[in-house]
């Protein structure tokens, strides 16, 4: 591999020269300039990332961490923030913490080990509180909607609440009154909010609300299909039900299917996050948008603000939701 001497040697100049062509420092002529870089060009030289990052304090580097990128809605963030970052020439550096405290600290460790520039976090457990990060106060932090919402980083959230009262309202329009919710796991905020805005859209439309049909999930396949299965074994169960997100819709269907129940012939289902699985259901699933490519490009656009404006107020952005209407909801039999 060709070193800076290389690159001076083959060109006849100082190693300062090809330093001061490569980094723009001072004027050298166009005529040295050229033949520096034919040298480059022919020797295949690449400068050390490692050397820049020392000399400038920065790596070009983000650090993500998110709780698994197995999950399609976290997949599909992380597909905006790689691809924003491709845009602006940084690199990034993806950490699963599958809910467990130690891989987190692991990762967090091996980050700042490798100097990233900040990091972007969406990762579900909440829990853990802002104090594991307590221990790193210097490190540029971004929330892209998911984690601990006490912490002093800037966050961008869904807005949850006008997503589950949008989710409602449409079967609502479609004519339900008997309408159900499985919710994600209460306590976190993602839930509270969905089932915040079913309860808002329910009270408005002067629609009672029947505990019985509101069974909590956890955001996963298998919560969802076992929640589904829960509700079906009520004395009475409602014509349409808003489903926390489209993981735990895509369980609903396949406990309904189980059932012989047909939707949405004889129910109506709405999802959250309209993955892109949502498309190729059978039926297809409506749901409701988040942008999850948008959410991270501005997730890596925020992070960035944040590294060259450290002092500057904590933002808190938030995305908008709509309501995407497929096969999966219809009018009552």
């Amino acid at each position: 591999m060709a070193t800076i001497k290389d690159v001076a040697r083959h060109a006849q100049v100082s190693t300062s020269t090809v330093s001061h062509v490569l980094n723009k420092t001072r004027f050298v002529s166009p005529e040295i300039t050229a033949r520096v870089q034919q040298a480059i060009d022919e020797l295949h030289y690449a400068p050390s990332a490692l050397a820049r990052s020392l000399k400038s304090n920065e790596t070009r580097t983000l650090g993500m961490l998110v709780t698994s990128s197995a999950n399609p809605f976290f997949a599909e963030v992380v597909q905006g923030v790689e691809q924003r970052c491709f845009e602006l020439g940084y690199s990034l550096v993806l950490c699963n913490t599958r809910d467990d405290k130690q891989r987190l600290n692991a990762s967090m460790e091996m980050l700042l080990q490798k100097r990233v520039d900040g990091i972007i976090l969406m990762y579900t457990q909440a829990h853990l509180g802002a104090e594991v990060f307590d221990r790193y106060p210097s490190v540029p932090l971004v929330l892209a909607d998911w984690g601990p919402m006490d912490m002093e980083a800037d966050l961008i959230q869904d807005c949850g609440e006008q997503g589950g009262r949008l989710a409602t309202e449409h079967l609502i329009h479609l004519g339900h009154r008997d309408i159900g919710c499985i919710t994600g796991p209460l306590g976190k905020r993602a839930a509270d909010e969905r089932l915040a805005g079913f309860r808002a859209a329910m009270a408005t439309a002067g629609l009672p609300i029947r505990p019985e049909w509101i069974v909590e999930g956890d955001f996963e396949l298998a919560g969802g299909s076992s929640a589904m299965a829960a509700l079906l074994t009520r004395p009475e169960r409602p014509t349409a039900v808003f489903v926390g997100n489209d993981m735990m819709a895509v369980g609903a269907l396949r406990a309904l299917a189980d059932a012989g129940i047909s939707v949405p012939a004889q129910m109506s289902l709405v999802g959250y996050d309209n993955i892109e699985l949502a498309h190729y259901l059978v039926p297809a699933l409506t749901s409701i948008e988040q942008p999850k490519a948008g959410l991270g490009a501005l997730a890596v656009d925020t992070l960035l603000a944040r590294i060259k404006a450290p002092d500057t107020p904590r933002q808190v952005l938030t995305l908008t939701p709509e309501l995407v209407v497929r096969d999966s909801s219809r009018t009552p039999a």
